[in-house]
């Protein structure tokens, strides 16, 4: 842990540090996170895939590497960025340390370096690339954080066959494109059998179970890239064949463009357990786990209106169709706060519903 490293960013801006975890060079787009717990759940959130995750919260890793947590058998993100990684955690359920876990899905980390002025850089300039490097770096490094980008992320984290957890009475049919194991497990809990699909699973395929509800997941990316562009369609025909839907996260974005909404990118997203949202309908205000870049367009859309906002920039944070609703934010939220848990037990009255018509 006490090898030098830099972090250059697109912009120029240099940061030395020191490695810990695997050793090697990473380039991807640097997002920040303000959970002060919950390290594991966000590693292994397959939201983060080709990200540099960027701690604010100085000192990570005290409680250590517990397996249970997990949200995904793998690492979503690409590098670690932390101020302080415990070498050390005191726990009853821990399994080793923060740096050995890394080391051992070769994840590479930095640390050392003063996060609270790079996340300053990110707030006021917005999410941009880096580059960790091993040597010092050059203006080759820089060009090379500049020109990353992210390759059909959805298809790279959605499973590739057709599984099946939970024995309940009511059918679900959960499109994958990187599910957190936390919406499997609170659906599951609630006396349902769900089916999780790959990403470029058709309509037709996934009606043939004949589902109660269906889920779709987060993920990671641009909703609006030209490589989502089927899922969208297939989206599209499940609406149309009336069985409740729920959305959570990249669901929520790909529910609304295939309603006819638009996407864009915030400048620099929400990502933490801290989220204030405000219920447009009741006025009631929870606190919410967020891992997203990009938000609904939805101020001036008469489709219809946003059933929660973000308190701190007003933008969409769900929108609801009647039948079929959708979160940006995480109700199942094994990190953080459990306050909107509730909005599984709509969807099963949700489902209910419908099934008694």
């Amino acid at each position: 842990m006490n090898e030098k490293a830099w972090l250059i960013l697109e912009n120029g801006t240099v940061f030395e540090g020191k490695s810990f975890g695997a050793k090697g060079e990473v380039t991807g787009e640097i997002v920040f996170t303000t959970g002060m717990t919950g390290y594991l759940e966000t590693l292994t959130d397959q939201s983060f895939f080709g990200q540099i995750v960027l701690q604010t919260f100085p000192l990570i890793g005290n409680y250590g590497v517990i397996p249970d947590d997990f949200e995904s058998a793998g690492v979503g993100a690409k590098a670690y960025i932390v101020k302080y990684p415990c070498a050390a955690p005191s726990n009853f359920r821990s399994q080793g340390s923060l740096g050995d876990f890394l080391k051992d899905k070769g994840i590479v980390g930095l640390h050392g370096i003063d996060t609270r002025a790079l996340t300053k850089i990110i707030r006021e300039n917005g999410v941009m690339n880096g580059k960790i490097t091993s040597s010092k770096p050059t203006d080759a490094d820089r060009e090379e954080a500049k020109k990353y980008s992210l390759v059909n992320p959805i298809a790279s984290v959605s499973q590739r066959t057709v599984t099946k957890t939970g024995a309940g009475k009511r059918r679900i049919a959960l499109m994958d494109f990187g599910v957190k194991q936390g919406i499997l497990n609170a659906l599951v809990c609630r006396d349902c059998e769900v089916t999780v699909f790959p990403s470029d699973t058709t309509a037709q395929e996934i009606l043939k179970i004949n589902p109660n509800g269906i889920m779709l997941s987060n993920g990671p990316g641009d909703p609006a890239d030209p490589e989502n562009k089927k899922i969208i369609e297939t989206i599209k025909e499940l609406n149309k064949s009336g069985v409740p839907i729920f959305g959570i996260c990249m669901g929520h974005l790909l529910l609304a463009l295939a309603n006819g909404f638009k996407t864009r990118k915030l400048k620099f997203g929400h990502r933490g357990e801290n989220q204030p949202v405000k219920d447009t309908r009741t006025g009631n205000v929870y606190i919410t786990c967020q891992n997203h870049g990009y938000e609904v367009v939805a101020d001036n859309n008469d489709i219809c209106k946003s059933s929660f906002i973000n308190v701190n920039d007003k933008s969409c944070e769900g929108l609801d169709y009647g039948v079929s609703f959708t979160v940006q934010f995480h109700p199942e939220a094994c990190g953080g706060p459990l306050d909107t848990g509730f909005l599984f037990d709509t969807f099963i009255e949700r489902m209910d519903l419908h099934a008694a018509r």
